[in-house]
């Protein structure tokens, strides 16, 4: 038999009955994800002195995932990347170590896998993006067995990117970006780049074919930053190819194989041979988010988290909240985007919490830290209106600058351990 209990809510906010199984968990805030959001979001709320917060999180690591271009690169160790996941969790916050399963909203429940039912006041949805290796024929095959087909989005291929880069002898050198949102939506084109400058340091520019095959339609999604893009591909010599969305690798064959869209619309199978491959994987939301009802059922957003642009509430669960790559937020998918939305998230969260309306609003910021060349970076800063932000005074960030590929190496890992995931940055 059940009991029931009375727990100040969000809806309006009133004292609403509760049934609860017994042995339920409850928590007043549930997270849902200890990566950057997660964490960054549980800090603030810490700092704020709110009690009874919890993590729900399975992994016992940590990792800084814009340092794997580096060490695809040979510019950074991939042991730098990694930290405790422990050493995070803020003081006072409950680490539930397990995977989400299911979320049902109406009755303000998750499910894990491990057999947990954690029950909630207030949601924070942060469970980051997922990496669909299997949407690509052959891919995952390919990566695990073949020295030259690798990628950097994944940890365990990071230092096998660099040992297949600098084995490099000529021919052509593949890299590709998918049709899905992904992550650090820049990081397909940085290695690239880095690839294409080590080639011409060790004199292979003559032997070398670089090749960017992209589902997109242009370079970058910012005129000003893709037309500094546009002059970089131009020096390194890139054939582009956009509209080419990879659906399979033929590793034993040295091919990958490519949905063309056509100006008509139609679309054609290409095949591009190549020596070595880079590989960036479709990407979508976690499975148990995709089939919940905080999710987008159809249209352009589907599988993606609710959330209202600017005050990332939950316009169907206004006592839930969501923010970073797994929410349906029109803007890059990066650390530093969330850098900006965990304040504007936690502000509002405690508005609700506190009976108020949520005031607070995100503008869409982003950045884009990318790297064109050993020691140059482009440091592309946007909002929802794809209108360039530069953050940094007295600056030129349109163009490529040896003190921001020096911030990259070194200052924003700094920033990110010391500061962004202890809720100060």
């Amino acid at each position: 038999m059940s009991e029931v209990v009375t727990e100040q809510v969000c809806r309006d906010p009133v004292m609403v009955p509760v049934a609860r199984v017994p042995g339920t968990e409850r928590h007043r805030v549930l997270i849902i994800g200890g990566g950057t959001a997660g964490i960054s979001v549980a800090a603030r709320l810490a700092h704020a002195g709110q009690k009874d917060v919890a993590i729900l999180e399975p992994s016992t690591h940590h990792y800084y995932q814009p340092l794997w271009t580096l060490v695809g690169a040979g510019e950074a160790r991939v042991e730098d990347t990694v930290r405790d996941e422990a050493s995070y969790i803020p003081r006072g916050v409950t680490w539930i170590q397990d995977w989400a399963e299911e979320v049902d909203p109406v009755a303000r429940v998750v499910s894990t896998r491990g057999g947990k039912r954690i029950e909630y006041d207030f949601l924070v949805v942060a469970p980051g993006i997922q990496l669909d290796w299997d949407k690509v024929k052959g891919l995952r095959e390919a990566l695990e067995q073949r020295p030259n087909v690798s990628s950097n989005y994944d940890v365990r291929y990071a230092p096998k990117t660099w040992d297949m880069i600098r084995a490099f002898q000529g021919g052509t050198a593949l890299f590709t970006h998918p049709s899905t949102p992904v992550k650090c939506a820049g990081a397909p084109q940085k290695i690239m780049y880095l690839a294409a400058d080590h080639f011409r340091k060790q004199g292979l520019t003559d032997k070398s074919h670089v090749l960017f095959a992209s589902a997109g339609k242009a370079i970058f999604g910012v005129k000003e930053y893709a037309a500094v893009l546009e002059q970089v591909v131009k020096r390194y010599g890139i054939d582009t190819r956009f509209q080419h969305n990879l659906t399979e690798v033929r590793g034993d064959k040295n091919e990958a194989v490519f949905t063309r869209t056509l100006a008509d619309g139609a679309t054609e199978e290409v095949v591009l041979p190549y020596d070595i491959l880079h590989v960036c994987p479709p990407q979508s939301a976690p499975d148990f988010i995709k089939r919940s009802a905080l999710a987008w059922q159809d249209g352009g957003t589907k599988g993606w988290v609710k959330a209202n642009k600017y005050t990332l509430q939950h316009p169907d669960h206004p006592e839930v909240f969501a923010l970073g790559d797994a929410s349906d937020l029109p803007t890059s998918r990066t650390g530093a985007a969330i850098r900006k939305q965990a304040p504007v998230l936690v502000e509002n969260l405690l508005a609700v919490m506190a009976g108020r309306a949520p005031t607070a609003k995100y503008d869409g910021y982003a950045s884009c830290p990318l790297t064109t060349g050993y020691g140059r970076l482009l440091l592309a800063e946007f909002d929802y209106d794809g209108k360039p932000t530069p953050s940094i005074p007295l600056i030129d960030t349109l163009k490529e600058r040896k003190d921001m590929w020096l911030l990259k190496k070194y200052g924003l890992p700094q920033l990110y351990w010391k500061l962004m995931l202890r809720g100060r940055a």
